[in-house]
C-alpha cells in the first residue's frame, strides 16, 4: 500500500478512536504538514467519510456522530500481523478457539480486498507456528487451558477482583480456591495464572488446565505495585522441591546462560570472580548432564559427584555413536 494511502488510513483510525482531535496533534502524529492534513481530509470526505471541523482555539475534527466506518481497512502489514496472530493462537493450548479462529480467518478473507486476501491466505496455507513442548511433558496432563476461564482471570486481574475456582491437582481430589490473580504466563506450553492464594495465604501459581470453573466473589483486592507474573513463575519453577540437587559454575555471563539454559533450570547468580552460579535440583542427573552437554560454554561441576559421573556416561555414549560406521 503505497504511503498515502496508509497515512490516509492513520488519519481516520485516529478520527475512529477519538471524539476529536485538533488538526495540529492530527498532523504531528501521522507526521504531515497542516496543508497535506487538509488534502488527506478532503480525500476521505471524497470517499464518503462525513468528518466535521470546527475552528478555533478548542476546535479540530471529528467523525460525523453515529458514523459507521467500514468494518476493517487493513495495511499488508496490519493484515499480516493479525493472520499471524491468528496462527498463533492455535499453538496457545487452548482448548475451545478452533472454530473462533477459523471463523475469524473467513470473515477477515472475505471483507479484505483481494491484494490483500492473497497474502493472508498464503500465511494461512503455509505458515506453521510452532512452541516448544515442556521437558515434564506428560506428567499430570489433564486437558487444555479454556478461553473462558482465561478470559475471566485476566478480567479479575485487570479490574482487582477476587475469584474462586476449582482446582483439580495431579493426585487428590478438586478443591475450591479463593484467588486474587495478578497476571497470566504462557510458558513451556502452558498457561498459568500467578498471584495471592487466599487458602494458603501465599503467592501462587496454578495451571489453566488444572482449573475449572470460574466465578467472582465480588470482593476487591490491591496488586503489589510493579508485580512481575513471569518473573516469580519463573523463579518457581526454578526453585520447586526436587530429590536430587546440583550446583555447576558456568563459565560464561549471565545473560548467555539465560539463552542457552532459561530462567526455569535453576537459580543464577552472577560471581565476583567471574561466571554463574547455577543451582538447581531434578528428578535425574542424566537428564541434566545431556542439558549441560548442548550447552556452548565451559562449566565445572561443584557437586555432586553423581552429576559428574553422568556427565560421563553421556560422554561415552556420544562417542560410542560417532565411532559407528
Amino acid at each position: 500500500m503505497s504511503k498515502p494511502a496508509t497515512k490516509a488510513l492513520a488519519i481516520l483510525e485516529m478520527l475512529q478512536n477519538q471524539r476529536q482531535i485538533s488538526g495540529a496533534e492530527l498532523a504531528e502524529r501521522v507526521g504531515i504538514d497542516r496543508r497535506s492534513l487538509r488534502r488527506y481530509i478532503a480525500a476521505l470526505e471524497e470517499l464518503g467519510i462525513p468528518i466535521t471541523a470546527e475552528r478555533g482555539r478548542y476546535g479540530g475534527y471529528m467523525l460525523v456522530p453515529g458514523f459507521k466506518l467500514p468494518p476493517l481497512m487493513f495495511t499488508n502489514e496490519e493484515a499480516a500481523a493479525v493472520a499471524l496472530g491468528l496462527l498463533a493462537v492455535r499453538s496457545l493450548r487452548l482448548a475451545d478457539t478452533a472454530p473462533a479462529v477459523a471463523s475469524a480467518q473467513a470473515k477477515l478473507e472475505r471483507v479484505m480486498p483481494p491484494a490483500l486476501q492473497s497474502g493472508v491466505q498464503a500465511l494461512r496455507a503455509t505458515a506453521v507456528l510452532e512452541t516448544p513442548e515442556p521437558y515434564w511433558a506428560g506428567h499430570g496432563v489433564t486437558r487444555p487451558a479454556l478461553t473462558g476461564e482465561l478470559t475471566a482471570l485476566a478480567l479479575a486481574a485487570q479490574t482487582q477482583h477476587r475469584v474462586r475456582f476449582e482446582y483439580r491437582p495431579p493426585a487428590g481430589e478438586a478443591v475450591w480456591r479463593a484467588f486474587d490473580p495478578y497476571g497470566l504466563v504462557f510458558s513451556h506450553g502452558r498457561w498459568y495464572t500467578i498471584g495471592m492464594c487466599r487458602l494458603r495465604l501465599a503467592l501462587r501459581s496454578f495451571r489453566l488446565d488444572r482449573i475449572g470453573l470460574v466465578q467472582e466473589t465480588g470482593e476487591a483486592f490491591e496488586r503489589p505495585n510493579d508485580f512481575d507474573a513471569a518473573e516469580h513463575l519463573a523463579h518457581s519453577m526454578a526453585t520447586l522441591p526436587r530429590p536430587l540437587t546440583l550446583s555447576v559454575l558456568l563459565h560464561t555471563d549471565h545473560a548467555t546462560a539465560v539463552r542457552e539454559l532459561g530462567r526455569q533450570v535453576g537459580t543464577l547468580t552472577v560471581q565476583e570472580g567471574g561466571g554463574v552460579l547455577l543451582q538447581a535440583s531434578t528428578t535425574s542427573y542424566a537428564w541434566f548432564a545431556r542439558l549441560l552437554g548442548s550447552t556452548t560454554f565451559d562449566f565445572t561441576v561443584r557437586e555432586p559427584q553423581a552429576l559428574r559421573d553422568a556427565l560421563l556416561d553421556e560422554a561415552a555414549r556420544l562417542q560410542r555413536l560417532a565411532s559407528r560406521a
